[in-house]
């Protein structure tokens, strides 16, 4: 047996299936050295798979990103196997067909059959149990996950997931097949929804929760995600890009499979535009229209300015009230710096995971004065307010106002535990965290597999860092208050770090 440094590599690999993860797996086993062999029970398709692949070389080589010898040798290691029996030789396949258990199996138990004892059996299943795949086979133990994400060659990450079976030496080598790929190798325990699709169940269905409870609009939680939070495209873009066919899906599938944990609920939402037709971009409409494929964006609402008045400022947080001082400072506006209000005064709160209402009357405030300022995120790209049900209007318009008057964009926001990205935030670290209480992979392996396979600007754990636990704990702790929804209930994980002061990211992991 190899030793755990140096697993035996893998030299021919066969793939069954070869439509858009087939082939780039096949790209990229290729261009690491392996001989590929390729087979589709539907006829034609490999002659196509390979015509695509080598116009991607050929390509390349035209642009000099690799020599025309290259691309010569990664197409000659591409063979087609005219039938499964054609893949003896094979010392790993990889199946990439269609996402049903029992196709799987059966076609595991049928490679059985024609492939050598020591031949690797990996899935590339993204939703499914490799364990219960690996269950209809005589040897279960050289059964194994291999996940890539979809386009292969630019998403830089495998998920490698043993089932309960899966032989260890098996685990060493496909590690390092994955490493030879030129990809990050995120080694995850077989749960439902793996590694990435775990960690991303937050992002959408929180911002659902936050819709349906009509704190705004699509528009305005996309903006401050992506402009107040620094991720790539808000949750209400991605979902419309991935479509509800496929998204609402796996929602429902990592749920069920989760016993109907509350974390990871889905939302009527979905489940009524799904059968609407309103699926996103591939259908024209979903939570946006689209025209010629361009997504068609609302105005923002415009900001009316509003004179100077008395602007006083909540010490809750010492932090966030000396930041909201040096823009009032700068704006011109009058501060007051008494321990309560004037009658006259525009009040400025900063709560965590608190409604205006309840952070104003905790303070013993006029809720009529009082205006709230997310400042998880501070004040640089965007700003967002939300006013109780009894604040009274001038005091909105000049809290917009000032927020506005060096031009940065403000997004109102109905009363609300937790504005928009305190909540979104806290629950993205929370199953990080509880993730990583489940072992399903260490820190850093959960962070940047999530920073490469789902693009956001931090991983959950290192986002916790950012943040701040103790943070992240009372905007968790203050919703669950208040709502009464276990979602929020944190995760015990998380909740010892912060009370300890320790890092999500560093140290001990148990």
């Amino acid at each position: 047996m190899a030793s755990e440094s140096t697993p035996s590599p893998f030299t021919t690999l066969g793939i069954v299936g070869t439509g858009a993860m087939g082939r780039g797996i096949a790209q990229l086993a290729a261009q690491a050295g392996l001989n590929v062999m390729l087979f589709d029970v539907k006829e034609g398709a490999v002659s196509e798979a390979q015509r695509f692949i080598n116009g991607l070389w050929h390509r390349s080589a035209e642009k000099q990103r690799i020599t025309s010898e290259q691309a010569q040798q990664y197409s000659e290691r591409l063979v087609e196997a005219q039938e499964l029996h054609a893949l003896a030789t094979c010392d790993i396949v990889v199946e990439a067909i269609v996402e049903k258990l029992e196709a799987k199996q059966g076609l595991f138990s049928d490679l059985e059959g024609i492939v050598s004892q020591d031949a690797v059996l990996a899935t590339n299943t993204s939703s499914l149990s490799v364990t219960a795949i690996a269950a209809a086979c005589q040897h279960p133990e050289r059964v194994i996950g291999f996940h890539f994400f979809n386009p292969v060659p630019l998403m830089k990450i495998v998920e490698v997931i043993p089932g309960l079976r899966t032989d260890d030496e098996v685990t060493q080598r496909v590690n390092a097949l994955g490493a030879a790929m030129g990809h990050f190798t995120a080694q995850a325990t077989d749960t439902p929804g793996f590694l990435v699709n775990h960690a991303g169940r937050a992002f959408g269905t929180e911002a659902l929760r936050i819709l349906s409870e009509s704190v705004t609009d699509p528009a305005t939680i996309d903006r401050i995600m992506v402009d107040q939070g620094g991720f790539r495209m808000g949750p209400f873009t991605l979902l419309d890009l991935t479509g509800l066919d496929v998204s609402h899906a796996v929602m429902e599938s990592v749920y069920h499979q989760y016993y109907e944990e509350p974390r990871f609920r889905p939302s009527p939402l979905t489940r009524q535009r799904l059968t609407a037709g309103l699926l996103g971009r591939k259908t024209g409409e979903g939570f946006y229209r689209y025209v010629d494929g361009q997504q068609q964006l609302p105005d923002e609402p415009a900001i009316a300015q509003a004179s100077p008045c008395p602007v006083w400022i909540s010490q809750d947080d010492p932090d966030s009230a000396a930041q909201l001082a040096e823009l009032v400072n700068t704006a011109g506006w009058p501060l007051e710096s008494t321990d309560q209000p004037s009658s006259q005064a525009l009040c400025l709160l900063t709560p965590l995971g608190e409604d205006t209402t309840s952070c104003a009357l905790r303070q013993g405030l006029n809720a009529e004065q009082c205006v709230a300022v997310d400042m998880l995120a501070g004040l640089d790209k965007r700003r967002s307010l939300m006013a109780s049900p009894i604040t009274l209007p001038e005091m909105v318009n000049a809290a917009a106002s000032l927020l506005n008057a060096d031009g940065t964009p403000v997004s109102k926001l109905h009363d609300s535990n937790g504005f928009v990205l305190q909540r979104v935030v806290a629950c993205i670290v929370n199953v990080g965290a509880d993730i990583a209480q489940q072992g399903v992979a260490e820190p850093a392996t959960i962070n940047r597999a999530v920073e490469l396979g789902l693009g956001y600007p931090f991983g959950p754990l290192r986002m916790g860092d950012h943040y701040g636990a103790s943070r992240i704990m009372t905007i968790l702790n203050n919703l669950l208050e208040a709502t009464g929804d276990p979602r929020y209930r944190p995760s015990p994980w998380l909740r010892r770090r912060a009370a300890l002061g320790m890092s999500l990211t560093d140290g001990p992991t148990s």
